[in-house]
């Protein structure tokens, strides 16, 4: 027998119309933060920031490859780690279907990571992914964009993520996360997720977004069908509730 509340469909019916409604709002609400979003003034990089891809080395313009919109997701993938964060993958596995309409969108999609670019690649093998991940290994592009921690930061004890200043170091999440990633708690929260839109006008590059922590909901494709399914996320309990892909079953 059933716990949850059961009713008629006429009932049904009409709660599912007041719902409607709420929804609705919701959807303009998101049209108007939108909008707020791309009217964010344009700052300017001066900084020549250099990445290693499957290509060779690449600036921040080559990232572009030909088009005037550019979102980097961050990767939480540090040097120390031996496998890509579960949270991240998660994410990262929408990214193959997207990346070609975004690009016919005149947007180019790229995650960046800091581990070194043969860790990424053998990583981007074993989860048949496609789309392009370049190394910022030995470049200020995480730190600068909010999604790693400098040893200062660290031994001050305090760090800036999601646009305000955070206790270093923060509360343990799910007890097996970091060990997932073959790393230290420690370590592992070096690297934060995020993303980052950049625009390139008569050539000059522009930063033009940044986001963090549940500012990133909308990208996990898996998220959006569990909140429509009758469950939800269904996140009770200990330990994190979603694997890598070629993990489920084991």
């Amino acid at each position: 027998m059933t716990k949850h509340r059961t009713g008629t469909r006429e009932e049904w019916l009409a709660e599912r119309r007041e719902l409607l409604a709420a929804e609705k709002d919701h959807t303009k609400r998101g049209d108007e933060l939108a909008r707020r979003r791309q009217e964010l003034p344009w700052v300017r990089i001066e900084k020549d920031y250099r990445f290693d891809t499957a290509d060779g080395k690449a600036s921040l313009k080559d990232l572009f490859r030909g088009r005037s919109q550019l979102l980097t997701y961050h990767f939480m993938f540090g040097p120390d780690f031996t496998a890509g964060c579960p949270s991240c993958s998660a994410i990262a596995d929408g990214f193959n279907g997207i990346s070609v309409h975004l690009a016919n969108h005149d947007v180019t999609l790229w995650a960046v990571s800091r581990a070194p670019i043969a860790k990424l690649q053998a990583y981007e093998k074993r989860m048949g992914w496609s789309f392009p991940w370049a190394s910022s290994f030995e470049s200020d592009f995480n730190h600068d964009f909010g999604v790693g921690h400098t040893d200062e930061e660290l031994r001050s004890g305090t760090a800036e993520y999601n646009f305000r200043t955070v206790k270093w170091p923060p509360p343990a999440g799910p007890a097996q996360i970091a060990a997932e990633a073959g790393t230290t708690w420690e370590k592992f929260a070096r690297e934060r997720p995020g993303l980052s839109a950049f625009v390139l006008e008569d050539g000059v590059v522009y930063h033009t977004y940044s986001a963090y922590s549940r500012g990133l909901d909308g990208l996990w494709g898996m998220y959006q069908w569990l909140d429509r399914a009758p469950r939800g996320r269904n996140e009770e309990g200990a330990g994190i509730w979603w694997r890598r892909h070629d993990e489920y079953g084991r």
